[in-house]
């Protein structure tokens, strides 16, 4: 009798197991894993046959009040900020204002050249796509780096190899594209993105701290020297005097085109169904952000790197699924770690955000886990 109960009892559990819907089963595994990596909050968003099917939120967004993450929670998503940068020069290339091939030297108003190879023109797609030999050696948080006119180590910019030859990441190539898109569009760089990109969209967001709802941040936190997360309050400094005191064309990187936009997991869901429709909105009739022409074009790749092939402020990626190339980008700072990667011929994507934990690469799992377990089927 107690085999035959103790039988019962375990075909019971894989009725059970075999019961549970895709959501619960990635909800529970995600969750165990999340409270194993003493992840702070994280949120996830999934995307199928062009409309969102799935979104859900773990965690909190304070250590301190405990609020817990919701479907309003903004975050800083690092680097796929810079997508937002390329979107927008590209409109400008649609408009005939600027060209991928434009010289940097004359859309910066001095001289943008590698010392080693002097008469090699660094154009705007270079910069795009990170193949400038353009370095962050000098820092990132102001043009003035790179200028000869302000700082003696210029030098110090570039990389030894030929511009257009090689890839080398560098965010000051995107807070440079960000000038580079104020001074030819005459708007100051985060108010053009919120009119041009955010808004024809609908979404809620933008660089500028101070015009936006703090009280829907989602605080990001980094593990210190002794194991413990702590709060990074740099990650959403308003740098109200700087911005008060602002030079056009000049100040650019106080809103870091290369990282500092904020937004919440679902609206980055909406911005990147665009992408997956090569500039439409799928959602809004008639509205179109960039070209066909020029979205195709923006995921295009310009230079190969381990598995990533990276295009104009995108890349293609085939580490989540080795039988399916997905194309996006991640982002890594203070902490945070984000993904938005996407498939543009079969309509599915997935966004994922964490505000901090003690593991690496929580992102990367938490997409391969959706494509496994919501697209697959595993």
């Amino acid at each position: 009798m107690k085999k035959f109960l103790l039988a019962f009892s375990v075909v019971a559990v894989l009725l059970s197991a075999c019961r549970q819907t895709p959501e619960q089963k990635f909800e529970k595994e995600i969750g165990a894993y999340l409270d194993s990596v003493e992840n702070v909050g994280l949120s996830c968003v999934l995307v199928k046959d062009n409309q969102i099917v799935y979104n859900h939120n773990f965690g909190v967004k304070d250590l301190e009040t405990m609020e817990p993450v919701d479907d309003q929670t903004m975050f800083r998503i690092a680097s796929i900020s810079k997508s937002f940068t390329g979107t927008s020069l590209l409109q400008l290339v649609d408009q005939g204002v600027l060209s991928l091939k434009s010289d940097v030297s004359e859309l910066m108003g001095f001289p943008v050249r590698n010392p080693k190879f002097p008469d090699t023109v660094i154009t705007l797609e270079m910069l795009l796509s990170h193949t400038s030999s353009i370095s962050d050696r000098e820092g990132y948080f102001t043009i003035d780096v790179i200028n000869p006119a302000t700082n003696k180590d210029w030098a110090n910019c570039y990389y030894d190899y030929e511009p257009g030859t090689d890839y080398r990441y560098c965010n000051l190539n995107l807070n440079m594209a960000g000038t580079i898109l104020e001074r030819y569009s005459g708007e100051r760089f985060d108010q053009y993105v919120v009119n041009h990109v955010l808004k024809p969209l609908d979404l809620y967001g933008g660089y500028c701290v101070d015009s936006l709802d703090a009280t829907r941040f989602a605080h990001l936190y980094e593990m210190d020297s002794t194991g413990v997360l702590v709060r990074q309050d740099e990650a959403y400094e308003p740098r109200s005097e700087r911005i008060a005191n602002y030079e056009f064309g000049h100040d650019t990187p106080v809103f870091s085109p290369t990282g500092g936009m904020k937004i919440s997991a679902l609206d980055l869901a909406r911005y990147m169904m665009m992408h997956m429709n090569y500039g439409a909105c799928p959602y809004k009739e008639g509205v179109r952000i960039i070209s066909e022409e020029a979205s195709k074009d923006m995921q295009q790749p310009r230079s190969s790197y381990t598995h990533e092939d990276y295009c104009i402020t995108l890349w293609r990626d085939d580490s989540f699924d080795p039988d399916v190339v997905l194309v996006g980008h991640t982002g890594g700072a203070y902490g945070l770690c984000s993904a938005m990667f996407f498939n543009p011929e079969e309509k599915y994507g997935f966004v994922v955000i964490s505000s901090g934990s003690k593991a690496e690469g929580v992102h990367r799992h938490v997409v391969k886990r959706m494509n496994e377990i919501f697209v697959k089927g595993e």
